[in-house]
């Protein structure tokens, strides 16, 4: 991180005053223990150590390169201007494009304090003390921090931002006030869990007792809910924090009176405020509004067992997966609003897509995992982080897709005005998002009760679980996703152990391309899962996605998984008309694409039929290592991975000579 220390003006770390050094070295006091309403507990990141040869140098891009790249870009279109500017430490105008700019230093905390939890670096720590200032500086008084209204509160930075007489929350559909607390709460909260400082946080708690003063019911209040949503996760995270049920009763009413017409004028379904959240069951609108609110609610459902709240996230789930989710797991099929098409709208060269969707709805599939444990969710995870999700980063680590389309023709300019990656968008929170999101990946590889271990993921990594009775140290070691072999070695702190592994049973070899009937393989595998035990094969049938093991654990007892693996064709129920006559390439939980590049002179011509045979090959020198597809008909590439070598064709849904299995009951 030197260069982005330098590129920080002086100004910066030399006006961090010693009690502010002491108010940020300072313990919390603040002990409060909040029940988060969920069942399982996913392992905090702290407690697991990753190895892996696909996901670790995923993680260490984005904490040597992309962190750093981010914060220059902020420096150069003037997100870190903007906060002194506010605050008086600066002259001149607001700086960038959107009203949401704010947010961008946000996230880039949060994911580097992610890299903070998992490995202690002074040099970063440094920096965020110097980014954390600078939003300290840029909040007025009363706590309020939205430095574009600040600034010049008749002018905001983007048109569509109407502004009257430039006052606060006068234009909450767009201002994008509420959706900026939203992510300064996530990001402190995270930042707090990592460092034990509360300069941050203190930031964050005065802006929230803002926000308690200001909106609800009574005398003086704003009756009013948020456009863009997030401020609910936030605000909740705070309470789970703090102990300050003032802050979770206020997420609970901004989504109490969403939808509700006599409370206020209606945002509509663009941001999922056209009825109240308990009688919504399509998914509409912004898909990411969209996907941050149902997490939200999915928070209210865990915490006070309101089932209302829980019957509607059922049926927005089932909706979204049975009808309007790419085979990447990527949703939001609509360039305009960003929305949500219709049911099986899934266009492919026009896919939309958002980065952002993919990484809120992994959040939400997460809290939905913890709240039932049902393996449906961490297939829908599984699906979206190997695809739809880390397609949004280049191998670089520099460059981004906002949208993530399924076919390209070269020409045509899907990713905010362009046909291929950039390296920065004037709205770019796919970018910071990527970078709050991947270095708290490891977080996702287990899960826990008081007696049980569920593994949910499979990746090389050292965890250590606290469970009600001991403490287990995990090491698992894999291949994974090139091959479907895992070894995991279950060492309990005392001699011997009771309690249960539940080992997910990946949905590809459970025969489910997604839970649900959008999709289905061509042909069903019959090759039989196995878990061994010290070297002998378990008779255990699997039983919900999972095979469990209860039992008395000893000191280097060693489970054996193999999930075979074998290229299946894919096709697409025949109500998505886009993919009729289509299929599209698996392997293992990687969709494939295939790209002009790698097929000159025939790319056009591709055509599949059922049942073809391909040979499945590690390239270890291409495009940072990949299992490639080939027949003589065609290579394919995994799709996370295309458009790393310049501008041209790709497909993933490819022309097919028969469409396999027709049976969709």
């Amino acid at each position: 991180m030197k260069k982005a220390l330098l590129a920080m003006t002086s100004f910066l770390v030399l006006t961090t005053s010693c009690k502010e050094q002491q108010e940020k070295q300072q313990e919390s006091k603040e002990k409060a223990h909040v029940a988060s309403g969920y069942p399982i507990e996913p392992i905090n990141i702290r407690n697991v150590k990753v190895h892996d040869d696909f996901w670790l140098p995923i993680i260490q891009r984005v904490q040597e390169k992309t962190i750093e790249y981010a914060i220059e870009k902020c420096r150069e279109e003037g997100r870190f201007d903007n906060f002194l500017i506010a605050g008086g430490e600066m002259e001149g105008s607001v700086k960038g494009a959107m009203p949401f700019d704010d947010t961008d230093v946000y996230k880039i905390i949060e994911g580097a304090s992610n890299s903070l939890i998992s490995a202690p670096n002074p040099e970063l720590e440094k920096l965020l003390d110097s980014l954390v200032y600078i939003i300290k500086v840029g909040q007025e008084t009363d706590g309020y921090l939205t430095t574009w209204r600040t600034i010049d509160p008749a002018k905001p930075p983007a048109s569509w931002v109407k502004v009257d007489r430039g006052e606060r929350w006068e234009s909450l559909d767009m201002s994008h006030e509420l959706y900026n607390a939203g992510h300064l709460f996530e990001a402190a909260v995270v930042h707090y869990k990592a460092t034990g400082k509360r300069n941050f946080l203190d930031i964050a708690i005065k802006n929230a007792d803002l926000m308690v003063r200001t909106f609800g019911e009574g005398e003086g209040k704003v009756a009013a809910v948020p456009g863009h949503q997030i401020i609910e996760t936030g605000l909740i995270k705070l309470y789970q924090t703090t102990g300050k049920k003032d802050y979770f009763d206020l997420a609970k009413y901004f989504l109490d009176h969403r939808g509700k017409p006599e409370h206020h004028e209606l945002f509509g379904d663009y941001s999922q405020d056209h009825v109240p959240v308990t009688d919504q069951d399509e998914v509409v609108g912004h898909a990411v509004r969209a996907v941050y609110m149902y997490a939200g609610m999915t928070d209210i459902a865990a915490i006070e067992k309101d089932t209302a709240y829980l019957k509607a996230v059922n049926a927005l789930w089932e909706n979204m997966v049975n009808k309007k989710m790419y085979i990447t797991g990527g949703i939001g099929a609509k360039h305009e609003g960003e929305a949500f098409g219709e049911n099986y709208e899934l266009p492919n060269l026009t896919a939309y897509n958002e980065t952002c969707a993919a990484i809120g709805d992994v959040y939400w599939n997460h809290r939905l995992h913890n709240l039932t444990g049902d393996v449906k969710y961490f297939d829908v995870i599984e699906r979206t982080l190997y695809n739809g999700l880390i397609s949004g980063l280049s191998l670089d680590g520099q460059k981004f897709f906002y949208p993530n389309a399924l076919e390209s023709d070269g020409v045509y300019k899907f990713n905010q005005g362009a046909c291929t990656r950039k390296d920065w968008f004037d709205c770019s929170c796919c970018p910071t998002n990527v970078i709050r999101f991947l270095p708290a990946m490891p977080g996702l590889i287990y899960s826990k009760t008081d007696d049980t271990v569920f593994v949910n993921l499979y990746a090389t990594n050292d965890a250590t679980v606290d469970l009600k009775a001991q403490t287990v140290k995990l090491s698992q070691e894999t291949s994974y996703p090139w091959n479907g072999k895992v070894k995991l070695s279950i060492d309990p702190k005392e001699e011997k152990g009771n309690f249960a592994m539940k080992l997910r049973i990946p949905g590809w070899a459970r025969n489910e391309v997604l839970p649900g009937n959008l999709y289905q393989y061509g042909t069903t595998t019959t090759e039989t899962n196995k878990i061994s035990l010290n070297g002998e094969e378990l008779d255990v049938q699997a039983e919900d996605g999972y095979f469990t093991i209860s039992r008395e654990w000893t000191k280097g007892d060693v489970l054996e998984l193999e999930f075979p693996m074998s290229v299946r064709e894919v096709i697409a129920n025949p109500k998505v008309e886009e993919d009729k006559g289509k299929m599209s390439l698996e392997y293992g939980p990687i969709v494939y694409a295939v790209e002009e590049i790698d097929n000159k002179g025939k790319f056009d011509d591709i055509q599949l039929s059922a049942n073809e045979e391909f040979k499945v090959e590690m390239q270890p020198d291409l495009l940072k290592g990949v299992n490639t597809i080939s027949n003589e008909k065609l290579t394919a590439i995994p799709y996370y991975a295309w458009s790393n070598r310049g501008i041209g064709k790709m497909k993933v849904w490819l022309p097919a000579k028969a469409e396999g299995n027709t049976d969709w009951d």
